[in-house]
């Protein structure tokens, strides 16, 4: 019997589930077995009933939230109307990368498993648990899993006789031939492809919208540590519409320097243009790159040569190289024994492909083009809650960004690619179009006029509630509580004349955690006693607690995801405990029972 079609199914939110994905389909490709990989909501869902053999792997994003490309998939697989016979034809596994610092570690991979397992599905191994928090990375976990992994498949589905495995040091072909062109084509123009003002189609990562930007403004005082801007964007005939809590895409480019610097390492004419062709019939070329292309739009709009290196990286650049001490030491960054070696080499210090290729000049000399797409991820789309509302800034749309910059040992500052590129955008010295496009959030906000809203938001986690309170203050609702931590009133308090407003007119009830303003004797005796939001909800434990058990109000927590959700969470439960006169397990259940209703919402990001 010839060996059944491998399907590798991922659903990534950064593309390190992508990047073990295509993992995946090399291993396969290396023994022989065909595969397919695809996103998980880019899948037809209803064809799973045919498919013998299904690899899952899924990062959890957030608080245990599916990432956005299997968000449709997840939906469906959850149905309850699924017979429990459904999958019986399937053996399948499931490949988990998530962080244990979080609560709920892994939870869609775990969460998967049991739901495939319960519509007939045979599991051939146990989930794997990738954990980002291990010395070695996820790959700590998922080196010993995929080989396990592969003795179960070729047990099951050996490969054809006389046909050996492809090894390690050979390269794979190309996923795609580039056709270099003698002369420039007569017809046509390279540009990006765009969604035009007037157009009947909306905006998307296939055909962004060039928005011009209005206003790129710093909102941190001078001598804060943080560059924060609030940047505006006029969307006027672009089609897009959004509300509060919806999130706007970005599609940020490499720097000039940065693209000049690449081309000169590895030898390569910015001008040079080309057409790019799939080896296989089931490729496709990627939709943002125009036909004919030249290098410096590739490079420019495509290549991500400013991330952090995954391990793929040097396994291919390895088997590329013709240089033998290069090829040495990228065979023992890319082997599972270097992988402490390449870790401080370059995720400690956050070295990127570009500097990587630098250090490498021999091997980067000699790659051919053609691998380049195999060998560099693209750059992804960024995503920003909308700040603003379209009921009082029409045609208008706002975000506000933190710009990534911090120190290594590498003597470069690290800089964030898109928050640098966006903060570097002046409008004052010539028209500047930055390629966005929409998409609904994961905060939705109560229609009825007298529901209350209690919205936490520290830091730029404060973003999508200024686009909620606009939109409800526009549409005459009242109810609006504000928790806003931040460090200093002079420095980092964004928007606070605009509260102060909105508070003279009683459309909104604001509470300030300045977590470096203590008084000096007490800062200095309790220097670990700072004030944040939890500290604040705490106090006002009796109006929480009036709001959302007789009031039914609605509760919203954005910000970063690292501690503060979990703090919140336990301010929560004791407020639910002190002022409701509920047990801890009547507390977490009360909890639990928000969540579930969609009256407690959360934003997250890492």
């Amino acid at each position: 019997m010839p060996s059944p079609q491998l399907l590798v199914l991922f659903g990534s939110q950064t593309g390190t589930a992508q990047d073990v994905s295509e993992r995946l389909g090399r291993e396969a490709q290396r023994r022989r077995l065909g595969c397919r990989v695809q996103a998980l909501d880019s899948y037809p869902v209803v064809n799973l009933i045919n498919e013998p053999l299904v690899i899952f792997v899924c990062a959890t994003a957030g608080q245990g939230d599916p990432p956005d490309n299997m968000k449709n998939f997840w939906r469906f697989i959850f149905r309850k109307n699924l017979p429990s016979t459904a999958l019986c034809q399937m053996d399948f596994a499931v490949l988990g990368l998530g962080d244990s610092s979080y609560a709920k570690f892994n939870f869609v991979a775990k969460k998967l498993h049991r739901r495939l397992l319960q519509l007939g599905g045979s599991a051939l191994l146990p989930v794997c648990l990738g954990d980002d928090q291990h010395e070695l990375g996820p790959d700590a976990a998922v080196d010993p899993w995929l080989r396990d992994l592969w003795d179960r498949v070729l047990g099951l589905y050996p490969p054809p006789p006389g046909l050996a495995e492809i090894p390690p040091g050979v390269p794979l072909p190309s996923k795609f031939t580039l056709l270099f062109l003698q002369e420039a084509p007569s017809t046509g123009s390279e540009g990006q492809r765009v969604a035009h003002p007037g157009s009947q189609e909306s905006p998307s990562e296939s055909k962004p919208f060039l928005a011009p930007v209005i206003s790129n403004q710093r909102v941190t005082g001078p001598s804060h540590f943080q560059d924060v801007r609030l940047i505006e964007f006029d969307v006027s005939g672009s089609g897009i519409s959004f509300a509060a809590g919806d999130v706007v895409l970005i599609q940020p480019s490499n720097s000039a320097a940065h693209v000049q610097q690449f081309c000169q390492v590895l030898g390569l004419d910015p001008d040079q243009l080309f057409t790019l062709q799939p080896r296989e019939p089931d490729v496709s070329s990627p939709t943002r790159l125009p036909q004919p292309c030249s290098m410096r739009h590739l490079v420019s709009y495509h290549l991500d040569i400013a991330s952090v290196p995954r391990r793929s990286f040097f396994e291919l650049l390895a088997c590329l190289s013709l240089h033998e001490l290069e090829r040495e030491k990228l065979l023992e960054f890319s082997s599972a024994q270097g992988q402490e070696e390449l870790f401080e080499y370059c995720n400690r210090p956050r070295r990127t492909i570009l500097e990587v290729l630098c250090d490498f000049p021999h091997t980067a000399a000699t790659i051919p083009p053609d691998y380049l797409l195999d060998l560099i991820p693209a750059i992804r789309p960024r995503a920003f809650s909308i700040a603003s509302s379209l009921l009082t800034h029409p045609s208008r749309l706002q975000i506000l960004v933190a710009v990534v910059q911090f120190q290594t040992r590498l003597k470069e500052p690290r800089r964030g690619l898109c928050s640098s590129w966006l903060a570097s955008l002046d409008p004052g010295q010539g028209p500047v179009r930055v390629p966005l496009w929409v998409r609904p959030g994961s905060l939705a906000f109560p229609e009825t006029p007298d529901t209350p809203v209690i919205m936490v938001g520290p830091g730029t986690g404060v973003a999508p509630f200024r686009a909620a309170i606009q939109e409800r203050v526009a549409q005459g609702q009242t109810g609006n509580f504000l928790f806003f931590g931040c460090r200093w009133r002079d420095q980092d308090f964004y928007w606070e004349a605009e509260w102060q407003e909105l508070e003279k007119r009683d459309c909104l009830t604001l509470v300030p955690a300045f977590s470096r303003e203590q008084p000096p004797a007490l800062f200095s005796a309790l220097q670990e006693q700072k004030v944040y939001v939890q500290h604040r909800l705490r106090e006002l434990g009796s109006l929480v607690w009036e709001l959302l058990d007789r009031q039914g109000a609605y509760f919203y927590l954005a910000g970063n995801a690292k501690s503060m959700p979990a703090d919140v969470s336990e301010a929560l439960m004791s407020i639910f405990q002190e002022e409701g006169g509920l047990c801890s397990p009547d507390a977490a259940a009360y909890l639990a029972r928000l969540q579930r209703t969609r009256r407690f919402q959360t934003e997250t990001w890492a």
